[in-house]
């Protein structure tokens, strides 16, 4: 039988932090890896961490096995090649597992063997791809976030590297790494970190002479995907790591999300453990229901995944958080709104709707009794309207307290050496066993002395163990002083944590085994230094263009998203299905100065933002 398909297959839930604090929290909360930004080059540039809070990270994540990636994913200017390469010897100085890259020229660079993913900005959308970045050296591939059930499986069969995949959060628009909008409109480079979010902005819809066909909509702006209810089916499909997205999201968020998840994960590992392994340690408890849609989110959808053709994936009312739908307005009245609901609203609670306009207007709820919610300001909205709730009050207290603990459990064996001494044995499932000897006076008790040696053994409360089992060896009236029982306890769990650190096993920079050749490349490549143009040439490339940020490309018009979401679609006013003559092309967009052609690519199912003059 085949090795790969006879033993379980490593699964990692990837979640996201902001900072070492929100790191620590996804940790609890059953995360198997996260990742984070580094001091600089992170796509996030309000979410860097110096090295000293990194270094805090990993020594905490070690103890649970969990793997911290650090994303050093824009692109690389010609100047700040040695700064990144002196940032990358730092990182792995201070043991961070992976680097999330998306510049060639790191491959390049004289650095130590630190694993390198290729970052979801490499745009990975088919199995050529999937190889090339595989032969490269890269041990671990982020997927494009479009990609359905069946792709993924095709690219899972043409590599052995692990295949990430982001299940939940704020989705771009355009395939990650070649969207330009913000760039050509602001001069900030989402490739740079600085994403202005274009695709966030109210636009008209017009026609070739300027009419107005849809106005003042967020065409351009997605919901948030949500796949918990698909795990099984991307695990089946080759996914061994689920990827959250959200390191600008709030501590809370992180929490709650990660659970969520972790929970869901748990249940499928759970169901076939011949199949699938936990690929890191320790036991998950909340303190709290995990809820997803109680938490920031404009709407969900599970994107592409198993719709080739889906409709109703944009949030084209507004880009902010809705909230989750409670109920309709029943009436209003002087101070109070009654409403139809199920759901229990609490005081403090925030509360959303959709006005006359369009527009999302809420108010707070002062106090409630039954289904009236009393209310200090004054509420314009009509019967019948769909109530959201977009703050639930009850769980942000939940979430200024601890919602969450991670324990991993050891055994123990307590055992007498001779007549003077006493050994305590701990080991944990799949790990290392160790042992500490101390001397230990025995004096014979008149009372049972076991239970008394169980409860001191088992004061773990400032390690990250916690005793599952106790085999006492030892006859149950010898007496061992509480002192010596303690200094023997901390003494092995001592052991037992240098023994972890000095077995953790890292994965490491793969070698470049390329047989394939890239045979050209153009700006959306994304190339902004020498080093990743020798890379290309190296591997094969007989052109190599310059990416947009370093020379923009001539002509009047650009490509600045390339996206599988298409308007007509969203619409009702597609091509090749039907309904096309609602809107007559040609078909543009149009916010301030700012002016797009769209170019619909029927044949792959795709449309080309195109910014004209």
């Amino acid at each position: 039988m085949n090795d790969k398909i006879r033993r379980p297959r490593p699964v990692e839930l990837l979640s996201p932090a902001r900072d070492a604090k929100t790191a620590i929290a996804a940790i609890d909360h059953g995360a198997d890896a996260v990742y984070m930004g580094a001091s600089s080059h992170g796509a996030r540039v309000s979410a860097g961490n110096p090295i000293g809070e990194i270094a805090r990270v990993v020594d905490y994540a070690h103890r649970f096995d969990v793997k911290v990636y650090v994303t050093v994913n824009t692109l690389v200017y010609e100047d700040e090649l040695e700064s990144v390469r002196s940032l990358i010897t730092d990182l792995y100085r201070v043991g961070v597992d992976a680097l999330i890259v998306q510049d060639m020229s790191i491959l390049e660079m004289d650095i130590p063997p630190i694993a390198l993913h290729a970052s979801t900005q490499c745009d990975t959308r088919d199995a050529a791809k999937a190889r090339f970045l595989e032969q490269a050296g890269f041990s671990q591939i982020v997927l494009a976030r479009e990609l359905s059930l069946d792709e993924i499986r095709d690219i899972a069969g043409s590599v052995t590297v692990p295949l990430e995949a982001f299940v939940h959060g704020a989705l771009c628009v355009s395939f990650s790494g070649d969207c330009r909008a913000s760039l050509l409109a602001t001069g900030r480079s989402a490739n740079r970190g600085e994403c202005a979010q274009m695709c966030r902005l109210p636009y008209d819809l017009t026609d070739g002479d300027g009419k107005v066909l849809v106005a003042g909509k967020h065409l351009l702006s997605l919901k948030d995907m949500n796949r918990l209810d698909h795990l099984e089916s991307m695990l089946e499909a080759g996914v061994s790591s689920f990827k959250i997205e959200g390191r600008l999201k709030d501590e809370a968020y992180v929490r709650n999300v990660t659970a969520a998840y972790r929970q869901a994960l748990d249940r499928i590992i759970g169901a076939h453990p011949d199949r699938y392994r936990r690929s890191s340690s320790g036991t998950c408890r909340f303190g709290f229901v995990p809820s997803p849609e109680n938490v920031f989110n404009r709407g969900f959808t599970s994107y592409f995944l198993t719709d080739r053709q889906p409709r109703s994936i944009a949030s084209l009312d507004t880009p902010k958080s809705v909230g989750r739908q409670i109920g309709k307005v029943i009436s209003v009245g002087d101070g109070y709104v009654t409403v139809d609901t199920d759901v229990e609203i609490a005081n403090g609670d925030g509360l959303s709707y959709f006005d006359r306009t369009g527009r999302v207007a809420g108010f707070r709820a002062n106090s409630v009794k039954g289904n009236r919610i009393y209310v200090r300001e004054r509420v314009n909205v009509s019967p019948g309207t769909k109530l959201y709730r977009n703050r639930d009050s009850r769980l942000d207290r939940e979430m200024k307290t601890a919602t969450a603990t991670r324990t991993v459990d050891v055994a123990m064996t307590l055992r007498r050496v001779d007549e003077s001494r006493v050994a305590l044995d701990v080991s944990m499932s799949g790990g290392p066993q160790v042992s500490a000897v101390v001397e230990a006076p025995f004096a014979e008790s008149r009372s049972p002395q076991r239970d008394q040696r169980r409860r001191v053994l088992g004061k773990l409360g400032d390690t990250p163990y916690m005793l599952s089992s106790l085999e006492d060896l030892t006859a149950d009236d010898d007496f061992i002083a509480a002192s010596t029982l303690t200094r023997l306890r901390r003494d092995a769990v001592g052991i037992l944590d240098q023994t972890r650190r000095a077995t953790y096993s890292y994965d490491r920079r793969r070698p470049d085994s390329m047989t394939g050749k890239k045979p050209e490349v153009t700006f959306r490549d994304n190339v902004s230094n020498s080093l990743a143009e020798k890379f290309y040439r190296d591997h094969g490339a007989v052109t190599v263009d310059k990416a947009a940020e370093v020379i923009r490309p001539s002509g009047k018009e650009m490509i600045v998203m390339e996206c599988r979401y298409c308007i007509r679609r969203e619409l009702g006013a597609c091509l090749k299905t039907g309904g096309a003559h609602r809107l007559p092309s040609p078909l543009y967009l149009r916010s301030g100065n700012n002016r797009y052609r769209l170019d619909f690519d029927c044949r792959r199912c795709q449309m080309r933002v195109i910014a004209v003059k």
